[in-house]
């Protein structure tokens, strides 16, 4: 039988550098939401179907073409997660947070999955983390959320990116927009590809958000229109507040009126976060504000906005800028026995120093200075040696590998030693 090697297409496997990114980045996200109020939520990696065909929207192309999405043994739909927003709405309504001081503010980390074709910075199981708060209709809410966006980016390192901003209105606006792209894309229906041909009868609007070549194309042929020129006067001044609070916040941004994200259930303001040195998969994220999506999912209305970040693009982005990870995980000391008997004295010692002190051992005997070498190339500071006389007295030779000094202790004081050292380093 022919052993399976390869992770399945689309997914890999996270270790060395880019986990240790991708724990920097979450370490960054955790403090800047929390010190504004946010607690963590985990959602389960699969909710039933209709939590994300009625959040997301039927006509987007998540739904409709990248959702993993089957049976389970009852015969329920049940998919794999292609988003955290929905999620996120669902557990607001189950548990009831309506009666929680509003607004609600909530962060979120963990895998999606979406069944599109793999390329990189986007991968089939990706990762994100995302922020919402729940229960405000306030432009100051939005400014807050692109605030938050862009400070946890900055405070990685990185200075080469640029917001994006625009609007998607209120509904009244979009029906009257999805009139017009009716008006004029109608005449050239052959000209459109075989889903914006779908999205012109559904929702005119998901046009916009098309990769195909001949759309795109069409759309500056005909000099369509943005959206922005069809607002009504409520979501301008929502629109104009939230870029006065921006400037007042000293967040630079650039107005894209062709900004409409991939979900239905946006309003109002949407934004991209890219960065100038990533080519044509630049979006390191995006949000917007959502009005209705607790009450199209079955809750009372509370209006909401939210955003999330992609782990794997922002990774890119910080090495494009030639930025590091977390630093790799080093011992304080490497412990090696000197002879075979003596490997449990050796956990024995290192055991009395966890888990306040990083201590690795070996369980294989080791001639002084093969272990010497060895404790350097892990890049700890001291080495430990049990010898014969170490293992009878419940003792450790130390040796600081910087300064060659060398002691024999008790493991209470050589722990008492390396836990005030570690102590003093943090």
């Amino acid at each position: 039988m022919k052993l399976v090697t390869r992770a399945v297409k689309g997914t890999h496997d996270l270790f060395g550098d880019e986990i240790r990114f991708q724990r920097k980045i979450l370490r960054n996200a955790r403090q800047w939401l929390e010190s504004a109020g946010a607690f963590e939520l985990a959602t389960p990696v699969f909710e039933f179907t209709e939590v994300f065909q009625r959040g997301v929207g039927q006509t987007t192309d998540i739904v409709q073409k990248e959702m993993y999405t089957f049976s389970d043994r009852a015969g329920r739909s049940i998919t794999l997660r292609p988003e955290g927003t929905a999620g996120v709405i669902r557990a607001f309504i189950e548990h009831g947070m309506k009666v929680m001081p509003q607004p609600v503010r909530i962060w979120y980390a963990g895998p999606m999955f979406r069944a599109e074709r793999p390329q990189k910075g986007r991968q089939r199981q990706f990762h994100q983390v995302g922020y919402e708060i729940i229960g405000s209709d306030s432009y100051v809410a939005d400014a807050e959320a692109i605030l938050l966006s862009y400070k946890i980016l900055e405070s990685l390192g990185l200075r080469q990116m640029r917001l994006r901003i625009g609007s998607v209105g209120d509904s009244q606006d979009r029906m009257k927009y999805n009139e017009y792209l009716n008006s004029v894309l109608t005449p050239h229906f052959d000209d459109l590809s075989t889903d914006s041909q779908r999205r012109l009868v559904s929702n005119p609007l998901r046009i916009l958000d098309s990769k195909a070549p001949q759309d795109i194309a069409l759309l500056q042929e005909l000099d369509v229109k943005p959206l922005l020129e069809f607002m009504g006067e409520k979501s301008r001044k929502h629109f104009e507040s939230v870029k006065k609070a921006l400037e007042d916040l000293g967040i630079a941004y650039t107005i894209d009126s062709r900004i409409v994200r991939g979900l239905d259930y946006y309003a109002h303001t949407a934004w991209e976060i890219h960065h100038e040195l990533l080519g044509s998969q630049s979006a390191l994220g995006g949000g917007g504000r959502y009005d209705t999506l607790v009450e199209t999912l079955g809750g009372a209305p509370s209006p909401g906005v939210g955003w999330a970040l992609g782990l794997e693009r922002v990774t890119l982005a910080m090495q494009a800028e030639g930025l590091s990870p977390d630093a790799a995980s080093r011992p304080l000391i490497y412990i090696f026995p000197l002879a075979a008997e003596f490997a449990e004295k050796a956990l024995l010692a290192a055991q009395s120093f966890w888990p306040q002190v990083s201590a690795q051992y070996s369980l294989s005997a080791k001639k002084p200075a093969k272990g010497l070498r060895e404790a350097e190339k892990r890049g700890a500071k001291y080495a430990g040696i049990i010898g014969q006389d170490e293992a009878a007295s419940e003792a450790i030779t130390i040796k600081n590998l910087h300064t060659k000094e060398q002691k024999l202790l008790s493991l209470k004081d050589a722990a008492a030693l390396l836990k005030g050292e570690n102590n003093e380093a943090h």
